[in-house]
């Protein structure tokens, strides 16, 4: 696998910011983070990120999701669901991602990203606190069926190669900041954890560690 750092750019010059990202932060009232929830798809993902940004936008923070089927419509059009294709999907929200932490924002991104090597490839680009690892865990039976879409079972059936959880593997987080057990728990019980976790780090006066 290629670093994410890597750049094939050349006659590229980095032109330093004169409005800093403490400058963004003080204007925004709060720090910026990446919130990166994983999970296999129906594990809620989604759900979370959204509602996360809905209640956080209600108290006046500046909020972005990137969520990975929107995605897949502009930025990641070009990219099918091959291990390099995957790879490449994570490379670029990733990079996007730290754009707007640097800008200020709280970034909720909710991607499948199977594969630990990504994820840590994705943390890496991020300060250390910035980062958090939510794992929307929920069992493989739950997601079946709460898979209206009817994925999974084209997915067991061979119309869909390279399905997480079926035909291609998932990787579990070893140390997730946050472990939402998504097929336990109620929607509002995890919003409320989730909500209360950023906001504990998003403090103007909390440093990162």
């Amino acid at each position: 696998m290629n670093d994410m750092t890597t750049s094939r750019s050349s006659n590229t010059v980095w032109h330093p910011e004169l409005v800093s990202r403490e400058d963004r932060e003080r204007l925004n009232g709060h720090r910026g983070l990446l919130v990166w929830y994983t999970g296999l798809s129906g594990s809620g993902k989604s759900t979370m990120a959204h509602g996360t940004a809905r209640l956080l936008h209600q108290q006046g923070v500046r909020t972005f999701v990137l969520d990975g089927d929107n995605v897949r419509h502009g930025l990641c059009a070009d990219l099918g669901f091959s291990n390099a294709d995957r790879q490449e999907n994570i490379r670029r929200i990733a990079e996007v991602a730290r754009l707007l932490v640097e800008a200020g924002q709280i970034v909720l991104a909710a991607f499948i990203s199977p594969f630990r090597a990504d994820r840590q490839r994705a943390r890496n680009l991020i300060p250390p606190g910035d980062f958090i690892e939510v794992y929307c865990h929920c069992s493989l039976e739950v997601c079946e069926e709460r898979d209206v879409k009817g994925l999974y079972r084209k997915a067991r059936e061979g119309i869909i190669r390279d399905f997480t959880g079926i035909s291609s593997p998932y990787e579990a987080p070893e140390q997730a900041e946050l472990v939402l057990r998504t097929d336990r728990e109620e929607i509002p019980t995890c919003l409320e954890t989730c909500v209360e976790l950023i906001l504990e780090r998003t403090r103007l006066n909390h440093s990162s560690s």
